[in-house]
């Protein structure tokens, strides 16, 4: 029996220590284990695997490095999979209502199989949108020594002499509505946008929540950068593997690693890269898990003071991979760093704090992928947090790529995405109208669904700038244009956005943070007093239960009380 892991203050005494323990090493003999190896820590090797979608093909080749890694560190891995819903596969259609829902249901089901197993520490490899954010949630949520790794970026398409990703598919059906494209034009398209595994490669949600896992501390360094076809990703999950041995052995948890600090820096990260607004959700669910008070407001105000220096689509002009060929994440945390925009005492999965792991990182001459800070594409920002009479409780836009960050013009009211998208798609809207699509928050949707259809195909009749998007639901990290999400209070709770008619005058003022409908408050209330709530059509099954449950995109849409409510730590549990 192995004497160098007293087993006493690790969870996986209940299933491997002495003689109750005998049915449950039994199991272990019975797949192969050594009785060294049963008495070794156990490791959860978590992976969002499936076959839905490149972003999560990789992820199985991945987990094994990573348990080369643990069994390197002597630890014993024991690898599960829990589910993604992809939202480029989700998108456009019902399906995109699982998507929010599954952030919660990854994030429950690897917390129930690291409770029911007993297992003392965890890698968590996710490689899509939700995932991300759901595996780092329940790290924080366990609070057992974690080490997330990314899976990597997909390589960029080539058509026609230029680099594409799959938004350029999405716009290109807006192209063929309006002739622009023919079906062969589209057909060529959609066989070159996408030439590898790996996740969207712009700076989308998953590349933006990559990004984030580093600034927080919960990756390692550089981790995030490598496209997910590289060999490099490999040598990262073996190392991962490697490192969560070490944060065994010195007791070293998610918790101690990401405070309130680092969520600053996880803001500063997205607004310096112009990333996905879907981060002004994950962040503030990623806080409540821990028991931080982080919510739409104070990612907002990191914004309002970060510059936006990184040159990504779908704003800018490069994608992940071209980031990575100029040194990765860490290039633009360093910029940051040095000119006081992120703080560099906090500590990191390494054992050392950011600023040590930054060390030695300069960023390059000669390329304009990541601009000086002080010279920076624009001096607040990517993403930027808005308030007012229409959204009193909040609102997101981003305004990376944007010329003009005033928009004025009246409203034409959808209930719903599906009614917009044929609106769309029929032209029958007019330049410098408001398009307001409303019951699509977390309980109206239910499931907060993205719009990226409905924009992209906007973009693709190419009026971008031209007309202007708010919803209560959200948005891609893919979509560009003058897009305002996550509006709240949402319209099923009675939100000012469930109130607006045809034809009133919407002002956005994303220079001065605000969106406000032109009505009074005497007519909003009389309003309010003849509104009714919406009635969707999932009665039951599991959107249902999200529904009874879920709270507001302002704290996160997060749907249980969070770290403030707990009594207990989960390894010493009394079971």
């Amino acid at each position: 029996m192995s004497t160098k892991w007293d087993k006493s203050k690790l969870v996986s005494r209940y299933v491997t220590e002495g003689p109750e323990s005998a049915p449950h090493r039994a199991y272990y003999y019975a797949m192969g284990l050594t009785e060294e190896e049963i008495h070794q820590p156990l490791v959860g090797v978590a992976t969002c695997w499936n076959e839905a979608a490149p972003c999560n093909i990789a992820l199985s080749r991945q987990a094994q490095a990573v348990k080369k890694g643990v069994w390197a560190g002597e630890g014993t891995p024991r690898e599960f999979t829990t589910i993604t819903v992809t939202d480029g596969i989700a998108m456009g259609h019902e399906g995109m209502r699982s998507s929010l829902v599954s952030r919660e249901v990854i994030a429950d089901s690897v917390e129930l199989t690291m409770r029911g197993h007993c297992y003392d520490a965890l890698v968590g490899l996710a490689g899509c949108d939700k995932s991300l954010p759901g595996m780092m949630m329940v790290m924080l949520r366990l609070n057992v020594p974690s080490v997330f790794m990314y899976g990597g970026t997909i390589l960029p398409g080539k058509f026609r002499g230029k680099d594409v990703d799959i938004v350029n598919v999405f716009e290109g059906v807006g192209k063929h509505a309006t002739g622009e494209f023919s079906d062969e034009d589209l057909k060529e398209l959609e066989c070159v946008a996408c030439p590898s595994a790996g996740a969207c490669g712009g700076q989308f949600t998953a590349n933006t929540m990559a990004c984030v896992s580093e600034a927080i501390g919960l990756a390692l360094p550089n981790s995030a950068g490598a496209p997910a076809p590289y060999e490099s990703r490999d040598e990262y999950a073996e190392a991962s593997g490697r490192a969560v041995m070490e944060l065994i052995k010195n007791n070293l948890r998610p918790r101690d690693i990401v405070t309130r600090k680092s969520f600053e820096n996880a803001a500063a990260i997205v607004a310096a890269t112009g990333g996905s607004t879907n981060a002004g959700l994950h962040l503030p669910a990623m806080a409540h898990e821990c028991g931080i008070d982080f919510d739409l407001h104070d990612v907002a105000d990191v914004f309002k003071r970060t510059p936006l220096i990184a040159n990504l689509r779908p704003g800018g002009k490069y994608v992940a991979k071209d980031l990575y060929d100029v040194g990765g994440v860490g290039v633009v945390l360093k910029e940051l760093l040095d000119n006081g925009h992120i703080h560099g005492d906090c500590m990191t999965v390494t054992g050392k704090t950011l600023a040590e792991n930054l060390e030695g990182v300069t960023l390059p001459e000669d390329q304009d992928v990541v601009y000086p800070v002080k010279n920076p594409i624009h001096p607040t920002g990517g993403v930027v947090g808005l308030k007012g009479n229409l959204a009193p409780k909040g609102a997101i836009v981003k305004i990376a790529g944007l010329e003009e960050l005033v928009f004025e013009g009246p409203a034409r009211v959808f209930d719903g995405e599906k009614v917009a998208f044929e609106a769309v798609q029929n032209r029958e809207y007019e330049e410098g109208e408001v398009l307001v699509i409303r019951y699509e928050g977390p309980k109206g949707g239910p499931g907060m669904r993205e719009m990226l259809s409905t924009t992209a195909a906007l973009y693709g009749q190419d009026t971008g700038g031209k007309v202007a998007l708010i919803t209560d639901g959200r948005f891609s990290g893919g979509t560009r244009g003058f897009c305002i999400g996550h509006v709240s209070p949402e319209a099923q709770d009675g939100g000012p956005i469930g109130l607006v008619e045809n034809g009133d005058v919407i002002l956005i003022d994303a220079e001065a943070g605000t969106v406000d409908v032109k009505l009074s408050d005497e007519e909003l209330a009389e309003r309010k007093a003849n509104w009714k709530p919406h009635e969707h059509n999932y009665q039951s099954g599991a959107i249902w239960k999200y529904t009874q449950t879920v709270g507001s995109a302002e704290k996160g849409a997060v749907t249980h009380p969070g770290a403030k409510a707990v009594k207990h730590v989960f390894v010493d549990l009394d079971v």
